[in-house]
């Protein structure tokens, strides 16, 4: 049984950083992992995804702000999130399992889900 814990999220000013991180454990497939975010009333939404051989994806409100990333072991994954906006406000979600041909952006379909960390941001 795959499970993955975010932890990271907090309440920040416009222009700030956060970090997420996301435990992951148990056994699955390394081709699509990713973070999504969700804002009350909004869709769920992709905001970066890496694939086995370490390529990113990112949505266009991600670049040049947001950086994806994981640990040698897969057992971690990261957003490194700067110049926080407003409009970053959301539940942000860890998730795992996808097809590698499906990692190159819109919504994949994720297999596993964590339960999610909140950001927010004011102006």
């Amino acid at each position: 049984q795959l499970r993955l814990v975010e932890s990271g999220g907090g309440s920040v000013q416009t222009g700030g950083t956060l970090r997420l991180s996301c435990v992951v454990s148990g056994y699955y497939s390394t081709s699509c992992l990713g973070w999504l975010r969700q804002a009350p009333g909004k869709e769920r939404e992709g905001v970066a995804y890496i694939n086995r051989f370490n390529k990113t994806f990112y949505a266009d409100s991600a670049k040049d702000r947001f950086t994806i990333s994981r640990n040698d072991a897969e057992t971690m994954l990261y957003l490194q999130m700067d110049n926080l906006k407003p409009d970053d406000t959301a539940m942000y979600y860890c998730a795992a399992g996808a097809a590698y041909g499906d990692c190159v952006g819109g919504l994949p379909e994720f297999r596993y889900w964590g339960r999610g960390t909140q950001v927010t941001v004011s102006s």
